[in-house]
């Protein structure tokens, strides 16, 4: 069963995205809504990856030596200027994307187990996941006019 192996994709990437979160949060700390949204979606990833762990006990959790192209990269540093928070965001809703589908395919799993502990997990932890994405596309939409077309 390889179900271990994307839980630890799973844990590998909400932690990785948790910490991408933090550090925009902390990068655009001028930006008052994006330092606040960042540290409360930060804080709701704890939260999964805490919930995660009866989870991870039952089944394992296999971490893969894999080529860096199946590991979402982290943000160690972030841009700055109307463009650099424009690109930290980008990045931060291609993480969010990798965690979301990930979920799917431990959903998909969880249907096949008829775990329902799993699936209960996963239905939320989408819903978690699509409010993040919402919000980063609406945020890059609010942002992209005055950093692309005003700015200097």
């Amino acid at each position: 069963m390889h179900l271990a192996t994307y839980l630890g994709l799973l844990h590998t990437s909400l932690n990785t995205l948790a910490d991408a979160f933090r550090e925009v949060g902390r990068g655009h700390g001028d930006e008052p809504d994006v330092e606040h949204m960042c540290s409360t979606l930060a804080g709701r990833l704890d939260g999964q990856v805490e919930a995660l762990t009866p989870i991870v006990e039952r089944y394992g959790e296999q971490r893969e030596q894999e080529p860096d192209r199946l590991h979402a990269a982290g943000l160690e540093t972030t841009r700055s200027g109307g463009v650099g928070l424009l690109r930290d965001l980008q990045d931060l809703y291609a993480l969010a994307s990798f965690t979301d589908v990930t979920w799917t395919m431990v959903g998909q799993a969880a249907q096949g187990l008829r775990d329902r502990e799993l699936l209960d997990l996963v239905q939320s932890c989408e819903q978690d996941t699509a409010r993040q994405l919402t919000w980063l596309r609406t945020r890059m939409k609010q942002s992209a006019p005055q950093a692309l077309i005003a700015a200097r």
